[in-house]
């Protein structure tokens, strides 16, 4: 990894570009806070944020956020309502884009925030799903980020909290979900994407400073690997500028993390 700017700080690079200009987007906790400011402030200047506890921005704070209820997320607020008007929204197929974290995911975008282990007496007991199912069945795409290591990327998560697409590209059809499916994973190693219609995960670029055996090392699975395999973009100057700005004290993007 460079000196120039930590692991974080390329994963909130990689998941801002995820963002187009005009998409109404899901905003979780932590990383994607900082994503959609980066992203709004660079190339998606009409870009839209929801945010879970009932905010909707058409403006990017300027400011740091340590939650999304902080006061500088909340002032100016485009419309400031009730949860279940938030995931109305998404309901109705309006979110473009969702962010969602996890314990573990797995080779088919699956995602884990229930428990670890053997259902009647598991070995972790995580915080559940909050919203993050429903982003996962209602929204046109998602994406997550986490820590790349064997234990969080699974050849099959221990419980499908949010789904992805299943055992294959066919499952999310054969179920009803109406979402699109998740689009990447974005880890502190690389970016992993998913096949045109869904199906087993891919590793589409490697961060700079790592290596294709590392990535590998540290997956769960027999990792597919893309033909045109490549290096994932570092962040630009005005990138990094923005994470900086919005993280001065290096909270959410700090090496430690």
């Amino acid at each position: 990894m460079s000196e120039r700017y930590t692991a974080q700080e390329l994963m909130v690079a990689a998941a801002a570009r995820e963002i187009k200009d005009g998409e109404l987007v899901f905003v979780g906790m932590r990383l994607p806070i900082l994503a959609y400011g980066v992203a709004h402030h660079t190339h998606a200047p009409r870009a839209r944020a929801l945010y879970e506890l009932g905010l909707m921005r058409e403006q990017a704070p300027d400011a740091f956020l340590g939650t999304m209820g902080d006061p500088p997320n909340v002032v100016g607020a485009l419309w400031a309502t009730r949860m279940s008007n938030v995931m109305a929204l998404m309901a109705q197929g309006e979110v473009d884009l969702g962010f969602i974290g996890g314990a573990e995911v797995d080779r088919f975008g699956n995602l884990n925030t229930s428990y670890i282990g053997d259902p009647s007496r598991p070995r972790t007991k995580l915080p559940g799903s909050g919203g993050g199912a429903d982003i996962a069945i209602l929204s046109r795409r998602w994406v997550t980020l986490m820590r790349h290591e064997p234990r969080r990327l699974v050849e099959r998560v221990s419980y499908v909290t949010s789904p992805g697409y299943g055992d294959g590209p066919d499952w999310r059809r054969r179920h009803g979900l109406p979402g699109g499916g998740p689009a990447a994973i974005v880890t502190t190693l690389g970016v992993l994407r998913f096949p045109e219609g869904g199906g087993e995960a891919y590793l589409a670029t490697i961060h700079p400073g790592h290596s294709l055996e590392e990535v590998r090392g540290a997956t769960g699975w027999d990792l597919t690997v893309a033909d045109d395999l490549g290096p994932t973009p570092e962040p630009t100057d005005e990138e990094l500028a923005w994470i900086r700005r919005l993280d001065p004290d290096g909270f959410w993007t700090r090496a430690d993390r």
